[in-house]
């Protein structure tokens, strides 16, 4: 016997703010009648920490915070001891998205080591000598949209051989010089990233210009933290052996649930400054 279970929210976009109540409906699908003892639907908030393994082993009191972190969790009975019908079932809940005490809400992020996460279960306890079905659907939180009082601020930067950084051997590198400008260094994720980039002059060939979105996650306490850039995705914004003198657009969307509005806590961090940007230019 095959019984279905859905969890549907009112909301299409499944985006919801701090002290929304999330409503919506439980959807059970049975090809005959069923009896339960009673089904319950949870909401939880949790943030999951992990370190990179190159730093395992560094930082042995990290083990003691690396726990996950509950941030909110609410619990409804949605019915009683009862039977569900053959056919298709729709039980209504609601719940409130409130936080625990001395937590505060971050927005939905799916990172590498940091994982900021929100869902909603459903248990049809079944009773003796049956195993309990359960149903977890996410949902996204955000936070509540502001008003910019800030002024946006365009950014110039110029990028020659010279000011490369890494250690990087000037004697295998090209001349050339680009400039360009980004529109802002404060992004609201919720918008693109924008700007523009120029090549002055180059001695060689290029072959592609791209532009890369790297996170910066920071994890640890007291005693030290262990920082892991990743990579989250990477555009290209110019093909071939660009013209020099010609002002090339930059438009990146943010991925949404793999980037977050910066932030900072006791055991971890999402981005150092923002969000970075890495030019990336190949030569033939």
């Amino acid at each position: 016997m095959q019984v279905n279970i859905d969890i549907r929210v009112k909301r299409a976009n499944k985006i919801y703010y701090e002290n929304d109540v999330i409503t919506g409906v439980v959807v059970i699908t049975t090809p005959q009648q069923i009896k339960h003892n009673g089904i319950a639907l949870s909401m939880e908030g949790i943030v999951s920490l992990q370190l990179s393994p190159k730093n395992v082993g560094i930082f042995e009191a990290f083990y003691n915070s690396v726990k996950p972190v509950q941030i909110c969790y609410a619990l409804v009975d949605i019915s009683g001891p009862n039977t569900i019908p053959q056919g298709k079932t729709e039980i209504p809940f609601e719940v409130p998205l409130v936080t625990k005490p001395n937590r505060m809400m971050h927005e939905t992020y799916h990172g590498v080591f940091i994982n900021i996460q929100y869902t909603l279960k459903c248990e049809l306890r079944r009773g003796f000598m049956l195993k309990d079905m359960i149903k977890v659907a996410e949902f996204i939180v955000e936070y509540k949209p502001k008003k910019q009082n800030t002024d946006v601020k365009p950014v110039n930067f110029v990028i020659t051989p010279d000011s490369l950084e890494g250690g990087v051997d000037l004697g295998t590198i090209p001349g050339f010089r680009i400039s360009g400008t980004i529109d802002s260094t404060a992004c609201n994720i919720s918008k693109p990233f924008t700007g523009q980039i120029t090549i002055q002059h180059s001695e060689i060939p290029i072959k592609s210009i791209e532009l890369q979105l790297v996170r910066v996650e920071t994890c640890g306490c007291a005693e030290g933290y262990a920082k892991d850039v990743t990579e989250i995705q990477n555009i290209q914004i110019g093909e071939g052996n660009v013209a020099s003198g010609i002002a090339i657009p930059i438009y990146m969307i943010f991925p949404r649930l793999f980037t977050c509005p910066s932030l900072a806590t006791n055991n971890f961090k999402v981005g150092e400054s923002g969000t970075s940007f890495t030019y990336l230019i190949h030569y033939y």
